[in-house]
């Protein structure tokens, strides 16, 4: 496991209500994830990890308190840094695959090269190549609706990965699954950060999902109240 840095949050304040005394979605969070770590989160609806995940990708900016991203202080970015920032270090998996529905899956992976400006022979090329690793290679021109749920996220982890990234951000990723589709899904996952040593931090709801990561991470109430093993899931 690496031991540089990655993410840091420094007492991370979010509220979304207008008032500066409401209660807040994160209260205070403090928190260090070292590149190459598998990081699961777990919490109850309403605990604060949707927030904290979308703050992590740079798809939300915190009220209070600092996140520095691969040495990059993310508090203080406009939009289209974060944009850039989002492209060229993070990777999503979503629960519901966002996949285009018209598109190709070699289209569909080759999408976040596409907004990086990389040409369609290197695009189509490099999407081929990701979905070959992840057994999906004779599958190259199916459409989403041609595709299994486990197929189509395997077409979504391809994406995730096609900008290289240093991190990927995985939210419920086997929750539209079923428990054998969700294992191979959770394999590539494994094999990712422990062959590539790309950082993974997943949301689930599933004690047993959350054992694949090396370190949990349970919001209640806003606060982190456990930081270390599963075996507390």
């Amino acid at each position: 496991m690496g031991s540089t840095p990655l993410i840091q949050v420094d007492h991370l304040t979010k509220r979304y209500e207008t008032s500066a005394d409401a209660t807040p979605v994160l209260k205070d969070i403090s928190l260090t994830i070292n590149s190459g770590e598998f990081v699961a989160i777990m919490g109850p609806s309403g605990s604060g990890k949707s927030t904290f995940m979308n703050i992590l990708g740079c798809l939300d900016t915190p009220t209070d308190g600092k996140y520095t991203l691969n040495n990059r202080d993310v508090s203080q970015m406009n939009v289209d840094e974060l944009a850039q920032l989002r492209n060229q270090t993070i990777g999503f998996v979503f629960q519901g695959f966002n996949l285009l529905k018209r598109v190709a899956a070699v289209d569909n992976v080759a999408l976040p090269l596409l907004y990086a400006g990389i040409g369609k022979a290197e695009r189509n090329q490099r999407a081929t190549e990701l979905l070959e690793q992840t057994g999906l290679g004779r599958f190259t021109q199916s459409l989403p609706n041609q595709l299994s749920g486990g197929q189509q996220q395997r077409v979504a982890i391809a994406r995730a990965l096609a900008n290289q990234p240093k991190l990927i951000l995985a939210d419920e990723p086997t929750g539209n699954l079923d428990t054998q589709t969700g294992s191979e899904v959770m394999d590539i996952f494994t094999r990712l950060n422990k062959e590539q040593g790309i950082t993974i931090i997943l949301v689930t709801h599933e004690a047993d999902i959350a054992h694949y990561a090396h370190r949990l991470v349970k919001f209640v109430d806003g606060k982190i109240v456990h930081d270390g093993g599963v075996q507390a899931a």
